[in-house]
């Protein structure tokens, strides 16, 4: 059972919540605090529409994606062509690029970890194991899904090498982008496949790519699967470099204007539904209990306070509390509007002035072309 739970009751969003408190010997979730304060810190206004939380649970309501994720689709046999894997490729590339401008490394991009919206369009979840670097700083922690991960990490858990940064989500939307097109990925790693092995694996095997590919993909994958973090495409300006890529209007990506080729069918769950079936039957602490629950908690907080232990747990839940963000992004997009109001009527009075006002397409524009936060 998955420690976060989603309760769906409306067509537009969903509700995510997760426990404070779920392990006799882990008592505190402090994964799920963290990783919602950095998509907060991102101002990932595309993504979250508030976060609260209460004694017992931390909340999160997002937009609601009812295409299911490339995972499913893939177990459904779904066959995704170049054209569609390419327009994938974009829309994540401007979604790693967004997190990486707010030192955001996210660790685990997977199949698994990109949704569908209804039109097919991509998004990137999970940010669970997400961290933070700034500057020349590393990450060092073996952290991911090991048929993912990049050399990089495996090396620095190994020999304590450098560590790793950004270059590892790229090297990972390489891998899922040869899944997708292929079917399986381009090296047999398994969650049980040692790491020394794996090492290996590298230096010697060759990764193998379709003859009916298009020799640009080809070109893409093999750069962004380059093993030495230094010499792969790990930023939009350099996957926007790409040959393959040179007719791609970046704005019309970035507005999800482009049609994709792959759309969800809507008339269907687009997911497992045992897994729904599962965590109602498990779930000990519903939400429609809660009220009862609270109130009988309160009546023992009494008896419990001489425990050294529960001293030392309420602490980590303050902490916890106080390192929560709370967000509200109709807030966020009325102070948005207003300071946009101001500054649009005097970017307009200074163009016209100058006799320079342009249609804003920016098409194609390289570097970081994305000054909006697009949808992660």
């Amino acid at each position: 059972m998955t420690i976060g739970q989603v309760v769906v009751q409306a067509t537009e969003y969903c509700v995510l919540f997760k426990k404070k408190i779920y392990h006799e010997k882990q008592n505190l979730e402090l994964d799920f605090a963290s990783s919602q304060a950095q998509i907060c810190k991102a101002k990932e206004a595309h993504v979250l529409r508030y976060s609260f939380q209460d004694e017992e649970d931390m909340f999160m309501v997002v937009d609601l994606l009812l295409g299911g994720d490339l995972r499913y689709h893939l177990q459904q046999n779904v066959h995704f062509n170049e054209g569609t894997v390419k327009l994938y490729i974009c829309e994540l590339a401007l979604s790693l690029d967004y997190l990486q401008r707010y030192h955001i490394i996210h660790r685990d991009i997977k199949p698994d970890n990109i949704l569908l919206d209804e039109h097919g369009h991509v998004h990137i979840t999970d940010f669970n194991i997400a961290t933070i670097v700034k500057g020349s700083e590393k990450a060092s922690s073996m952290a991911g899904t090991k048929p993912y991960m990049a050399p990089e990490v495996f090396q620095a858990f190994m020999d304590g090498g450098p560590g790793y940064s950004y270059p590892v989500d790229w090297w990972s939307l390489g891998i899922t982008a040869y899944e997708l097109l292929r079917g399986w990925r381009p090296y047999e790693i398994h969650s049980t496949t040692p790491i020394d092995e794996i090492l290996n694996m590298f230096k010697i095997e060759r990764v193998h790519y379709s003859s009916t590919w298009c020799k640009g993909m080809i070109a893409l994958l093999k750069k962004l699967l380059t093993k030495d973090p230094e010499c792969r495409l790990s930023s939009l300006a350099d996957v926007q470099s790409s040959p393959y890529l040179a007719d791609v209007n970046w704005d019309a990506v970035l507005e999800k204007a482009v049609t994709p080729g792959f759309v969800p069918n809507k008339g269907r769950l687009n997911c497992d539904p045992t897994f729904e079936l599962e965590e109602m039957i498990l779930e000990s602490k519903p939400l429609h209990k809660k009220k009862k629950r609270l109130a009988k908690n309160k009546s023992k907080d009494g008896a419990k306070e001489s425990c050294p232990l529960n001293v030392h747990l309420q602490q980590c839940l303050e902490t916890v509390r106080k390192e929560f963000i709370i967000f509200n992004r109709e807030k966020l997009r009325q102070q948005q509007d207003q300071s946009g109001q101001t500054s649009s009527m005097e970017s307009r009075a200074s163009l016209q002035t100058h006799g320079r006002l342009q249609d804003g397409r920016n098409n194609n524009i390289l570097g970081h072309g994305c000054t909006r936060g697009c949808s992660s």
